[in-house]
Order: C-alpha cells, then structure tokens, then sequence
C-alpha cells in the first residue's frame, strides 16, 4: 500500500504544483523504507502563517522556509472517541491505525527568495525543502557537524533519484 501524502495550498504567492510535490514526498519516503498505511501532511502555506508557527513552537521571529512537526509516537487507544468505552459496531479490532509521520509546512514565497539568493531554480528549491522536511520526520537532524553533513548528502542523493533524474 502506498504513502498517503496528504498536499494543500494555503498560499497564493507563488504556483505550487500539489501533484509534484505529493509524488516526491511519497517517494522519498517510500525509497526510506515507509511502507504500509503511513500519512504525512505536505502544507504550502503564506509568511504570515509559518512565521505564526515559527514564532509559536521554535520562539523564532518572522517567516522561515520550512518547519516539519513529527507527531510523537503515542498509542492510538482503542474504542470509541469521545468516551472511550468500547470498538462500537463496524470497527475491525485486527486494524492497526495509519502510522501518522506529521506535518512538513513550506513557505513558497520564502522558498521564492531563497532561490532567487543563491541563484537557483525554484523548483530546486522547494524541491530541497520537502525533502529537508521529510527527512526531519523521519528523525534527521543537522545540529551536529556531522549531522548536517549526513543530511545534505542524504537530500543530495535523493534529489539526484527522485527530482533532477525522476525517470
């Protein structure tokens, strides 16, 4: 079964092309060993909105480029919401819920200006930041020397397989 990767556009700053991005983000997953029922949420969203999450979950001010949430790994109780007391009818207790990676939020019209900075393609670029968001879900970090260095490699050759030769 594959991926679900769940895209929206919340902007209108700069085209955004849902389809695009969902294919990568299921790809690279895919090709990270996420397999089976795994959902992950690819946002595109305008600078007021990240710079409103940025300020509120990093304590940093103004717009960013990219944010990725991962959701914690919590059991999903069994029975019914909101009283928990029992499956209710229809329910298959053999079902395991969907693994849910969390939330990776682009900004185009940061992605945008970022391009425009370092003189690349903009595509590259939001390219570069579902594939950093991703691989933020998925547990990578670049806090380290040599965690950054892992971790650009690592987009590097996804970006290789999957966005500048996708054949």
């Amino acid at each position: 079964m594959p991926v679900d990767v769940f895209c929206a556009d919340e902007q209108s700053a700069a085209p955004v092309d849902l389809t695009r991005w969902g294919r990568l983000a299921r790809s690279v997953l895919e090709s990270r060993g996420v397999t089976g029922e795994a959902e992950v949420s690819l946002l595109f969203v305008d600078e007021a909105a990240i710079a409103a999450l940025n300020e509120r979950f990093l304590a940093h001010e103004g717009p960013t480029d990219v944010l990725a949430f991962p959701v914690e790994d919590d059991p999903v109780p069994a029975g019914r919401f909101p009283d928990m007391g029992g499956t209710g009818p229809g329910t298959d207790l053999d079902d395991e819920p969907p693994l849910l990676l969390g939330d990776v939020v682009v900004c185009p019209a940061v992605a945008e200006r970022n391009a425009r900075e370092r003189a690349v393609d903009y595509d590259d670029e939001i390219a570069l930041l579902v594939v950093h968001g991703l691989l933020h879900l998925l547990g990578m970090d670049h806090q380290a020397e040599a965690e950054a260095e892992a971790m650009e490699a690592l987009e590097q050759q996804l970006l290789t397989r999957f966005h500048r030769d996708p054949g």
